[in-house]
């Protein structure tokens, strides 16, 4: 049996960025932003459903919410995981405080017959939360790194 997919992918990194903003981190009507990993604002969850990952996002605070839904985009997420995965699907829990994320062909052909070590996407939620989005200076100071 013929090996699916022979390319080796290997999981994003987070750019290193300085949580002070500067004028590449301004949004559309110029209020300063900083850059923040996801990690500080949420949790995740991932696993496989056939050749789909699915991870689902959770804010630590209903507060941060509305940031996850704003900046936890479907094109941001793609852009993120370019070139491991064809598609994304978005999917909004407001009573859960979370967003849920299908990964489209993700897996290899799936856990049953993927020869990826990680067949099953655990890591991809792992993944997500190293990702980068725009906050409100004041959160960047009071959640970033020490």
């Amino acid at each position: 049996m013929a090996r699916r997919g022979s390319r080796k992918p290997s999981f994003p990194r987070s750019s290193k960025r300085s949580v002070s903003g500067g004028a590449g981190s301004r949004r559309r009507h110029g209020a300063p932003r900083a850059r923040l990993q996801l990690r500080h604002l949420a949790h995740a969850r991932s696993g496989d459903k056939g050749n789909t990952a699915n991870v689902g996002l959770i804010a630590l605070e209903p507060d941060y919410y509305p940031i996850l839904v704003r900046e936890v985009t479907t094109a941001r997420v793609a852009r993120f995981f370019k070139g491991m995965v064809t598609g994304v699907d978005r999917f909004e829990l407001p009573n859960l405080n979370a967003l849920n994320f299908l990964l489209h062909d993700a897996l290899d052909g799936g856990g049953t017959i993927s020869l990826k070590t990680d067949a099953q996407g655990k890591v991809y939620s792992t993944a997500l939360l190293r990702m980068e989005i725009p906050v409100p200076p004041a959160l960047a100071r009071r959640l970033g790194p020490k």
